[in-house]
């Protein structure tokens, strides 16, 4: 009420000003009593239609009626509605007229103020439709420029074919469906495949037993579906293991179970060679405290290197198991809601497998939504909920994602249809060229399936399918008195408001919500007297004590569902109970079956629809929305009617047709008992694996290999005689996993004559295998003019030579990160005299390229083919200088630099000062088009490197941390105060972070991204305990001190 104590001094000066009008007050007087009586919206309809009529009667403008309007318009009636009350207790009766002015003012400025807000809205979304057309458009001009002759006259003989057509007839809601060759996932030829998928819920409070749902908005409905897929998966034959990857909270606000690491979801079946799923917890942030989801996305870094060490470990552990020692990486990662979308994103980029991603809620469509109210600005919005940052999640995690799974095809259109990553009409076109065999120009969109949320129906008695009155007779029947068969006790609570209980039942079950309609339910039914002759209405909106002291939108649901009782005179018609247990619901669905009733879902919009799917498992033929999910599950299901949720003639003629035709009802309910297993959990995992299998198949995967090597070995003298450290698996191990003596000898011995017989050749593979540590030199240290600076030199050295102070000496390696080209590193260390064989490898191009110095630079080609997958190649290079440029640049501000392109990185040169997009805008930009890159700005702003969407520093090092077995909690990245536009990913995670003050001179953040996107604290915790600092021109000494300072020795 705080927000709103503006309205209590401006309504009660509209009560003092009318003491100097006896007329006036008396009045007022009515109105505030008639607001204490009556529903607020009723009254304000009244109020208002007797100011007009008074207005019209006197011909003057009334300041009090004008705003009132607008703040009846502009603010929620339930804060409204107490202001009025709070006016009756503390009105003052003198004339206040100056006070009313004033106020006067205020509230017509801020209803100016909604009004803009509104307004710049609207101006910002047609400013994004335009720019998401004229990405459409580009990307359809090159993707026609490649088609052959034959292939533009049919593409234009049908294009003017559809001209033709839509002035004959109008345009259709959906476009055909495209017919996919997906093959059907068969359990029978599946059962040997042994797949081990990885799913992702990060928030809320997970766990497999009394799950407590409803403590706050972050344990809901998601919770209960991730638990219940992991469950149902690990089930399905060919599954061999399924992990749901979660936050650990080890908090005393919540139970001790959610800081249980390990948490078995389901046993394998016996006989079975499944293990299972399994709940995996996985630390980040403050672990002695819960954290909300809107405060999880600077932890999201340190949650993905969690989860990728799990990860490996059960590769490896499965590998050794089930496939001779290789290790089985997960067939899928899916992540569910934005913030474990960017994690599988992060993941899947790491390791290569294929990404699903599963909405639940949309930022953007919240974000709209809540702009449109008016009442929270752009600032306030983003400041409450980090709206930015999630709608950025959702937008990586579509750029990464093979496939999104959605429950309805409305969420499709209304709501995946507001991202820059998706565009329903470009996916259509690429999906028929890649059927036709002809390249998309590596344009990229996320493939949308509708795969509705399975269900347990093992609760549905058989009985409840065969006999439609059964026990029925026992409650309502005319010798219930001489049987002695009892009854669900809710049975006995709904009939008791009967007059004639044995009339059919019109069952609506939801929470006393505005946008459930039950309301327009309700006159519905009242106004039709054929519908109440022939049945009974049973309203089933929540439990209350007492409705005044529920929230004010529920409490004006119930007030006005009464109301409209009274007013219908509908007593002895209507049920409307007001406990319910929720064990009690399945008994409320069998009463309406019983009694040869219907289910009425009759939301202004409904995402899904869970209780159409429950009611039909029990029988009962359904009448509901026609806006949103109802559409999918009715064609499914076949089993009821679609009505205009604002046409009340319309679902009343709805529920007469079906109480009314028993041959329609039978029909009905026959077909909803018939196809209801198309909601069922097996049929789920069915259609969701046959999805994946499909996606799988245009998604190249290679085998990530972990190199396993002794942990000890003789001397350096091997790296000097050019010894292949790289020992194959095999072999005996002992119980705590390392090799024995005599298989490590032999191991030994065999690689040094492998060594001396391939004398003189590189070897293909690199792996430092007596390194447990890795020291990595990220520092960005340009001059303004983007030249690197010399004292990137003396950072390396003094990093080295504290290395060498350390107890680890001889097992730390050493990585050389940088957004420059291989050339330019390796000019500027050798004219300073740095020995690069020293240097384990550097990661070249921000993150695209990996060269190991002391193989003779060799380049890894394995990384590069585990980063081409989305990669553009030739097709970004004019699109990109097109978009780079700002209407103030010129071609000759920004042109290509051959000199560090290669074949995963186009290099682009930008003269100092001269004024480009940001990264976000141009990231943007390249999504309306369907290409799917990495931008980074580099060398001081003064060097753009584009690169696949897969590559990055950060993910680079994760992939070497993989590679060579070592932990990322075991790496210490050294950086600058500031850097590269990729700087803020180098910062989290659960590597150590060493800080070199004053080594960075310019930067390149400035053109990250845009004042109005979200903040650096949102991605980056601002006390991250991994972070430490070295003073000024600190030394070989200062350095050292640091690292024993954080452990490290």
């Amino acid at each position: 009420m705080a927000r709103n104590d503006w309205i209590n001094s401006y309504l009660e000066a509209i009560l003092d000003v009318g003491t100097s009008n006896k007329k006036r007050f008396e009045s007022n007087s009515k109105i505030v009593q008639k607001l204490g009586d009556m529903n607020r919206k009723d009254h304000q309809d009244k109020v208002f239609g007797d100011m007009n009529t008074k207005d019209h009667q006197e011909k003057v403008f009334s300041p009090i009626k004008y705003f009132v309007e607008e703040v009846v318009n502009s603010f929620d009636e339930s804060d409204l509605y107490k202001t009025w009350i709070k006016v009756i207790a503390t009105r003052n009766t003198r004339e206040r007229s100056n006070r009313l002015e004033n106020i006067c003012w205020r509230i017509w400025h801020l209803a100016r103020k909604k009004k803009q807000i509104v307004w710049d809205d609207g101006i910002r979304l047609s400013k994004r439709r335009i720019e998401r057309e004229q990405g459409r458009n580009d990307a359809e001009e090159d993707l026609l420029s490649e088609l052959s002759e034959g292939e533009k006259e049919k593409n234009d003989g049908e294009k003017e074919k559809n001209e033709v057509v839509t002035t004959l007839e109008p345009p259709r809601d959906h476009m055909p469906r495209i017919r996919s060759e997906m093959q059907i996932w068969s359990e029978d030829d599946k059962s040997s495949r042994n797949l081990y998928i990885v799913l992702i819920s990060m928030h809320g409070l997970v766990r497999g037993e009394n799950m407590e749902l409803g403590r706050d908005s972050d344990t809901g409905g998601q919770v209960k579906y991730v638990v219940e897929l992991a469950r149902a998966l690990a089930n399905t034959e060919g599954v061999h293991r399924v992990d749901l990857l979660t936050r650990q909270i080890s908090s005393p606000e919540v139970d001790y179970s959610y800081g249980e690491p390990v948490e078995m979801l389901s046993c394998p079946p016996e006989g079975s060679d499944s293990c299972g799923s399994y709940i995996i917890r996985i630390p980040c942030g403050s672990r002695d405290k819960y954290i909300a989801k809107e405060s999880l996305w600077p932890h999201i870094p340190e949650f993905v290197d969690g989860a990728l060490n799990h990860i490996v470990s059960i590769a490896r552990s499965l590998g050794e198991q089930v496939n001779e020692g290789k290790p089985i990486w997960p067939y899928v990662i899916h992540g569910h809601y934005a913030d474990a979308g960017a994690v599988a994103a992060h993941l899947a980029g790491a390791l290569n497998v294929p990404m699903v991603l599963t909405g639940h809620s949309l930022g953007r469509n919240k974000f709209e939504q809540l702009l449109q109210q008016g009442r929270l600005t752009r600032e306030d919005i983003d400041r409450t909920y980090k709206i930015m940052r999630r709608i950025e999640a959702e937008e990586q995690s579509l750029d990464a994602a093979e496939m999104v799974v959605t429950s309805t095809r409305q969420e499709i259109d209304a709501q995946w249809g507001l991202y820059d990553g998706f565009d329903i009409k470009l996916e259509r076109k690429l999906r028929v060229r890649r059927r036709r065999g002809v390249s998309c120009l590596g344009r990229y969109m996320p493939r949308m399936v509708v795969i509705p949320p399975g269900m347990d129906f093992s609760y549905v008695l058989t009985q409840d399918s065969q006999e439609p009155d059964g026990d029925l007779k026992s409650l309502i029947g005319p010798d219930r008195n001489q049987i002695k068969k009892p009854v669900p006790p809710i049975w006995s609570e709904i009939m008791r408001f009967f007059s004639n209980p044995h009339k059919p039942t019109i069952l609506a079950l939801s929470r006393p919500d505005h946008k459930k309609n039950v309301t327009t339910l309700v006159k519905a039914f009242g106004e039709c007297q054929p519908l109440r002759e022939l049945a009974n209405l049973v309203l089933i909106l929540g439990n209350r004590d007492d409705i005044e002291e529920m929230p004010d939108s529920s409490s004006v649901v119930l007030m006005n569902v009464l109301k409209l009782i009274d007013q219908y005179d509908l007593y002895g018609q209507v049920a409307y109970p007001k406990h319910h247990k929720q064990s009690e619901v399945p008994d409320i669905y069998r009463l309406a079956a019983k009694t040869k009733g219907v289910f009425i879902n009759p939301a202004l919009v409904e995402p899904f629809g869970l209780t159409l799917i429950e009611a039909a498992a029990y029988g009962l033929p359904i009448v509901a929305t026609r806006n949103g999910g109802p559409v999918d599950i009715v064609k499914a299901l076949n089993n009821g009617l679609l009505v205009d949720p604002h046409d009340q003639q319309a679902i009343s003629d709805a529920l007469l047709k079906l109480v009314a035709n028993k041959h329609l009802w039978a029909e009905c309910r026959k077909n909803g008992l018939k196809n209801i297993h198309r909601f069922s959990w097996p049929e789920h995992c069915r259609n969701y694996l046959s999805h994946v299998e499909h996606c799988r198949n245009r998604h190249p995967t290679s085998s990530l290999e972990i190199m396993k090597v002794p942990e000890e070995l003789t001397s350096d003298s091997l790296r000097d005689d050019d010894i292949s450290l790289r020992f194959s698996t095999e072999g005996d191990f002992t119980l705590n996993g390392e090799l024995d003596a005599g298989t490590r000898q032999r191991k030994l011995v065999d690689a040094i004559s492998q060594m001396n017989s391939m004398k003189g050749r590189p070897s293909v593979i690199y792996s430092p295998g007596r390194r447990q540590m890795l020291f990595v030199v990220a520092v960005d240290s340009y001059e303004d003019n983007g030249n690197i600076k010399s004292n990137l030199n003396d950072i390396i050295k003094n990093v080295m030579k504290a290395a060498d102070l350390t107890s680890a000496k001889g097992k730390i390696g050493f990585v050389l990160a940088s957004g420059s080209s291989l050339q330019e590193v390796v000019e500027i260390t050798q004219k300073n005299l740095i020995n690069l064989e020293d240097i384990d490898a550097i990661v070249c191009n921000s993150g695209s390229e990996i060269y190991y110095p002391w193989r003779d630079m060799m380049v890894d080609a394995d990384y590069e083919t585990h980063v081409e997958y989305k990669w553009p190649g030739e097709s970004i290079r004019s699109m990109i200088l097109r978009l780079a440029c700002t209407e103030t640049a010129t071609e000759d501000d920004i042109a290509e630099y051959a000199s560090a392109c290669s074949t995963r990185c186009y290099a682009i040169s930008v003269k100092q000062g001269v004024k480009t997009r940001r990264v976000d805008d141009l990231r943007q930009r390249l999504r309306m088009r369907g290409l799917r890159c990495n931008i980074v700005y580099t060398q001081a702003a003064t060097r753009l490197n584009v690169i696949p969407l897969c590559a990055s520093r950060i993910q680079a090092l994760r992939y070497l941390s993989i590679r060579w077995g070592i932990d990322m909690s075991k790496t210490v990245f050294f950086l600058g105060e500031k850097g590269d536009t990729d700087y803020e990913d180098l910062l989290g995670g659960l590597h150590k972070t060493i800080i070199l003050k004053g080594a960075v001179g310019s930067d390149s953040e400035k053109l990250l991204r845009s004042e109005e996107n979200f903040k650096r604290e949102d991605a980056v915790p601002l006390d991250n305990p991994n972070i430490s600092y070295v003073k000024e021109n600190g030394g070989p000494q200062d350095i050292l001190s640091t690292l024993e300072a954080e452990e490290i020795k």
